[in-house]
């Protein structure tokens, strides 16, 4: 079971910086393939990144989100049934959790800002 390395945590933060950086890239890479094509000059596409690239990275942090989340719901459901009496450590994988989530939902905002920016440009 992988872990998102918490709230805040390194591992996190490490991967929201990684697929930002590629987002970059590639937003850039486009950019000089666009300038290309309006100077007419013929310009080489990139290979993708070693180290599995943007889609990995991806899937890596909602593996982690969805760990969290079912964490969070088997500690709920263990208190429910009366199996655990620490409240605290339910309480705190259920705020990680949310914050997992609401990460990631913003990631999804910024994905979608950035793909309608580039649809919007003329090819």
């Amino acid at each position: 079971m992988s872990s998102i390395g918490g709230i805040g945590g390194a591992g996190s933060v490490q991967q929201i910086m990684e697929m930002r950086q590629q987002l970059l890239d590639r937003s850039r890479l486009l950019k000089e393939l666009h300038e290309a094509k309006a100077g007419g000059a013929p310009q080489a596409a990139e290979q993708a990144p070693p180290g599995g690239g943007f889609a990995d990275t991806l899937k890596t942090a909602l593996d982690g989100v969805n760990a969290s989340q079912s964490r969070a719901e088997q500690l709920s459901g263990a208190y429910e049934r009366g199996e655990t009496t620490d409240i605290a450590k339910v309480m705190l994988a259920r705020q990680e959790a949310g914050v997992a989530f609401e990460a990631t939902l913003q990631v999804r905002n910024k994905l979608l800002f950035a793909y309608q920016e580039i649809m919007r440009i003329g090819v």
